[in-house]
């Protein structure tokens, strides 16, 4: 028990360290004088959006997590969410690096078996990049038709786009068709370690877990699309957070260069960045760069930008340490009755 006390206590020392090399990159300077613009009316509205696309992430995560037969309070998938992205964000590639977190939380904080709680999250998952991927396709298609990019550039984004959507079908499929195939190559790589009491039980793991995707795919289809949809929906107020933050600049873009803007920005977030820092703002100088739109407002919208990255950072951290012990009452008498508590 000491030892791990000994493990936990670094952990929290690394994330410190990491959340204050990020918020020191930060362009504090510029942060200030551009909120130093801002009414009150713009602080709620960009509160409010900001708001929304938090909630919204959380809500698909509840809806798929009811697909899959178990119900966990909402406030604690919020707070899952939040510290697995915190965790995401100061580790290189903000998209991934909380999962291993809130699969352990949603196993022994959510009490929901270990198969269940992988697929949940896996699902989630799924819904938030697949329709990351197929929205920033439908851009650079978008782009395509028009002399912003050039056509080789555009065709090696599309390529790439399309292939990542096509390999995350194809992994579906797998994990839904033929699970015992996967089965098979978990327990080659698992042979050392098949002495261990929850690796033991690794074929009848991916057995449940490929049932019960079947199960929610035939059986749950409309709450399915709903995650979908919520997905969606969270694009579109990603997308509104953006002309937004815009609006405060004074700039009216046309169409075309919104979505070079939009699309450059998520592309930066794959590289692997911690928070992106440098990445994204790269991308923004250099689309407004090659919009022809002014430096000091490309400063501007990184300023913003990464104010809202650190308020929704130190909101994850929070989280963080309120899940460092198991939830409360209010939150587990929302589990699902066939999940009782484990000893």
């Amino acid at each position: 028990m000491q030892h791990m006390k000994w493990i936990v206590a670094l952990l929290w020392l690394l994330a410190l360290l990491l959340a204050g090399w990020t918020l020191r990159q930060l362009p504090f300077a510029a942060i200030g004088s551009t909120i130093s613009a801002l009414a009150i009316a713009d602080w709620l509205w960009w509160i409010l959006l900001n708001a929304v696309i938090l909630l919204l992430a959380a809500m698909r995560w509840d809806v798929v997590t009811r697909a899959l037969g178990s119900k966990l309070a909402l406030s604690l998938l919020f707070r899952l969410r939040q510290a697995g992205s915190a965790v995401s964000f100061l580790t290189p590639g903000p998209h991934f690096g909380g999962e291993p977190l809130q699969l352990y939380w949603l196993y022994s904080h959510g009490r929901l078996p270990l198969h269940r709680a992988m697929l949940s999250l896996g699902l989630d998952r799924f819904f938030e990049m697949f329709t990351n991927f197929s929205v920033l396709l439908a851009g650079v298609l978008m782009l395509a038709t028009t002399s912003t990019l050039a056509a080789s550039d555009s065709l090696q984004i599309i390529t790439v786009l399309s292939l990542t959507l096509l390999a995350m079908l194809a992994a579906a499929l797998v994990v839904l068709r033929q699970p015992q195939w996967l089965t098979t190559r978990f327990e080659a790589l698992a042979q050392r370690w098949r002495q261990h009491p929850r690796l033991s039980r690794i074929d009848s793991q991916w057995q449940q877990l490929g049932a019960e995707l079947r199960t929610a795919v035939t059986t749950q289809r409309p709450r399915l699309l709903l995650a979908l949809v919520l997905s969606i929906l969270g694009w579109i107020a990603l997308l509104a957070e953006l002309q937004l933050l815009l609006h405060f600049l004074g700039l009216a873009l046309t169409p075309a260069a919104f979505i070079l803007l939009i699309v450059a920005m998520r592309l930066a977030m794959l590289l692997p960045m911690p928070g992106g820092i440098g990445s994204i703002e790269a991308a923004l100088l250099w689309s407004f760069q090659l919009l022809q739109l002014p430096a000091a407002a490309a400063i501007g919208l990184i300023a913003l930008t990464r104010l809202r990255d650190a308020v929704v950072l130190l909101i994850g951290l929070y989280c963080l340490y309120l899940g460092r012990n198991h939830p409360g009452r209010s939150d587990l008498e929302h589990t699902n009755a066939d999940n009782p508590p484990r000893h």
